[in-house]
């Protein structure tokens, strides 16, 4: 098959760049002006013909020009999937938008710079690809964007359906459609070379169009943005500047109302703005009145915002063809905005993080409160609760979100859980649990729409830690929290969902169907054999949350369970008693791409890993990406299987005591963890690697991963993942050769299930030290 794959998680951080040198290359590119490529994610997907070469591309901001080849070639076709590319020509500079064509000559002072992140298809057709056909080859001499529109939409959108599906294409498919490419291109090109001398005065006025039409772009925020003051800003007359306009049959005002409903549109129907409520859209586009931006929507597109808003969600989750939407709704997700929310700044206390002192290192406290965690999402500008120094070490007390699955012996009684869960009808105490919208504007769940279900207690800065460098979490110690209920108390309690985000949800054999159940457990810490033993079980009924918003799924955290509207079933796995494995399901830092990330989807700054190994005397490492590493910790299990078919663990709030040892990047030479790109997991006795469906799916997808991650993951994918990277720790740690590597994983070492039920599906790999102890 011609289908190659490309990840830069199959290779060190010193190979990075011959590696992408090489896929760069194999469609007549290379880094521009000597720029080194990044040592960050990147990925590829290559397919390749006689004289044809298809890729698409993700990796880190950089630029790129031609590498040199015969001008018999055809011009490199470059389509961008973001914004943020600009073509560097002796024209000058000019931003591409997304859908729009580029045709590059094979030679020439000319380069694409991607300012945020590359994220591109790219075909390369040689003279190799012509079979000898006299065609009369067309020439550019610079290069040339083709807007979207006519034949050139017809070849854009074949090449942008071509590349999503390059990895399952048969060849015989894949040799037709490259073919089609070919001919498509070879027209496409003899047009655009053909046109090239009838440039006149139209062209004139078109540039200068265009380029006003970019400076409207910038300040649709504006409500004063009036022709008088654009014209002056061009040193045109008005009449001029609407004159402009009546070449292509529009006016300036009629103009500008479109362009700025047209972008409230977009965002309304975009899910990474769900953050944002419909009056900060409205407002972010010159409609300085709610109610005349609703009217003027509304004459628009025939809804109001609210539920136009509602209906591409809902019609986004019926294409998903799912029962129940976890995550983003939408196909088509645009990377968070960086901003500065008022949430993100309030004034989250710092103080009551209690601090004992030795002579060598200090012990910190962090205990939970309601304005001492982040319910359903990670993000790298919430403020600290404490900072703490390489060495400290720190108590964090955690609470499950299942906590309100029996709050009368999980939360009654208990301060700091009454505070996290406090909801009345006037007030919620946390109010946001998840990274939706504050306004519940998506599917109307509850703000933040439950994208994201964890509670995590944080972030704790770690002094020093810069991007680059290793955080190591120590766990010294696990204790369960016990009930305060007057009547429970000293007993401790779980609970589990088999919830419609669960591996099982749409293979009942019996029964109601589809059902969600909810067993609820009590803890023994015995000294034999600790373990839980269910005490009841109860199908999820309708429950309508203190604001009034009835949930027939389990679709939002921390709704309290009425007793009355559930009926309880006894006797339920009678004489069963399950081994504990207490372990955080979640210990992260926060990632570097956006700000607020969803925190269920696992990934390289760790988070939702949800593997039991990471209990008491386990060790993981994670690689730092914003200062402060702002490490948090939450979702604690009593004990959990591989896999956690259902969608749960056993649930159980526990009080962690960590170590936290920061690592600096100039030091990490010769170390196990040197070169870290992923979650790393130590015991007594084994590494445990972990493998992820998409190892940085913020990277891969970008304006689309926090929707896709659920929709592309899949077994294969995962263990494909941890078998690359087992694979370069073996070479790269451990000094072996790649067949012995290969052979060595074969014999010895153990790749399982690590979750099916997160989004990014999780394999682990583990390695025993004692194949090692031998070797010098």
């Amino acid at each position: 098959m011609s289908f190659r794959p490309f990840t830069s998680e199959s290779y060190a951080q010193d190979d990075r760049p011959e590696a992408w040198r090489d896929v760069l290359a194999a469609v007549g590119l290379q880094p521009a002006g000597g720029h080194c490529f990044f040592d960050g994610h990147a990925t590829a997907s290559h397919r390749h013909a006689d004289g044809v070469a298809l890729t698409r591309m993700v990796a880190g901001a950089q630029s790129v020009g031609p590498l040199a080849r015969t001008n018999d070639d055809l011009p490199i076709a470059l389509m961008p999937v973001e914004d943020g590319m600009v073509l560097k020509s002796a024209g000058g500079h000019r931003i591409i938008p997304i859908g729009h064509l580029v045709l590059l000559p094979r030679n020439g002072d000319w380069s694409i710079a991607f300012q945020r992140d590359m994220r591109a298809i790219v075909l390369s057709v040689t003279s190799d690809a012509l079979h000898g056909r006299h065609l009369g080859k067309p020439r550019l001499d610079e290069p040339r964007v083709v807007p979207p529109g006519g034949f050139a939409d017809v070849f854009a959108r074949l090449l942008d359906a071509t590349a999503r599906t390059l990895d399952t294409l048969s060849d015989a498919e894949w040799n037709s459609l490259a073919q089609s490419l070919v001919d498509l291109q070879l027209t496409l090109t003899h047009q655009l070379a053909a046109s090239s001398a009838d440039a006149g005065s139209s062209a004139t006025q078109a540039a200068l169009l265009h380029r006003i039409c970019q400076t409207i772009e910038r300040r649709l925020d504006d409500p004063d943005l009036v022709p008088a003051r654009v014209a002056e800003a061009e040193g045109i007359s008005e009449r001029y500047l609407q004159k402009l306009f009546e070449t292509v049959g529009d006016n300036f005002t009629h103009y500008v109302r479109e362009r700025r409903l047209q972008r409230a549109w977009t965002d309304l129907s975009n899910p990474t703005e769900a953050h944002r409520s419909i009056s900060e859209i409205a407002y972010a586009y010159g409609f300085g009145d709610s109610a005349h931006f609703s009217r003027a929507f509304r004459h628009r597109f025939g809804l109001p915002p609210r539920e136009f808003r509602q209906q591409e969600a809902e019609r986004a989750t019926f294409q998903h063809g799912v029962a129940g939407q976890r995550g983003w709704p939408q196909e088509a997700l645009a990377q968070l905005r960086a901003h500065q929310s008022a949430e993100a700044r309030s004034t989250t206390a710092r103080a009551g993080a209690d601090e004992q002192t030795t002579t060598e290192r200090r012990h910190h406290h962090l205990p939970v409160d309601a304005s001492r965690i982040h319910w359903g999402y990670f993000s790298r500008s919430l403020p600290p609760q404490v900072e703490i120094a390489s060495g400290d070490t720190i108590t964090i007390e955690t609470l499950t979100q299942h906590a309100s699955d029996a709050p009368d012996v999980m939360i009654t009684g208990d301060a700091g859980a009454e505070a996290v869960f406090g909801w009345t009808r006037e007030k919620k105490n946390v109010d946001r649990r998840g990274a939706g919208p504050m306004d519940a504007s998506v599917f109307g769940r509850g703000a933040g729409e439950g994208f994201g279900v964890h509670i995590c207690t944080g972030p704790v800065a770690i002094k020093g830690a810069q991007p680059g460098d290793v955080l190591e979490v120590r766990i010294l110690d696990i204790v369960p929290r016990a009930s305060r209920n007057p009547d429970h108390v000293g007993r401790v309690f779980g609970s589990s969902v088999a919830a419609w985000w669960g591996y099982h949800y749409n293979e009942f054999l019996g029964g109601l169907k589809p059902r969600e159940v909810v067993t609820i457990y009590e803890i023994f810490d015995d000294a034999e054999m600790p373990h839980a033993r269910a005490l009841y079980s109860y199908r999820w009924e309708p429950q309508t949350d203190p604001f009034g918003v009835v949930h027939t799924t389990y679709d939002y955290p921390g709704v309290p369970v009425a007793p009355a509207t559930i009926k309880r079933r006894h006797a339920v796995l009678d004489d069963i008693r399950i081994p504990l494995r207490p372990h955080f399901g979640v210990i992260a830092v926060a990632p570097r791409e956006v700000d607020f990330v969803d925190s269920v989807p696992p990934s390289y700054f760790g988070g939702n890993l949800d593997n039991w190994r990471l209990g008491k005397g386990a060790t993981v490492y994670l690689p730092v990406s914003v200062p402060g590493a702002l490490l948090s910790v939450g979702d604690p299990h009593a004990a959990q299987g591989d896999g956690e078919l259902s969608g749960t663990a056993i649930e159980c709030s526990m009080t962690g005591t960590f170590e936290v040892i920061l690592h600096k990047k100039a030091d990490l030479a010769g170390r196990p963890f040197a070169d870290l790109s992923y979650p790393l997991i130590e015991t007594e006795t084994d590494w445990v690697l972990t493998g992820f469906s998409h190892p940085n799916y913020l990277a891969e997808f970008g304006a689309q991963g926090q929707s896709q991650v659920y929709t592309k993951s899949s077994l294969d994918l995962a263990m494909k993942d941890a078998f690359r990277k087992m694979r370069r720790f073996l070479m790269n740690v451990k000094g072996l050769s790649e067949d012995e590597a290969i052979a060595l994983m074969s014999a010895a070492v153990d790749f399982g299930v690590t979750q099916v039920v997160d989004g990014n599906w999780g394999v682990h790999a583990i390695l025993s030290k004692r194949l090692f102890q031998n070797v010098p």
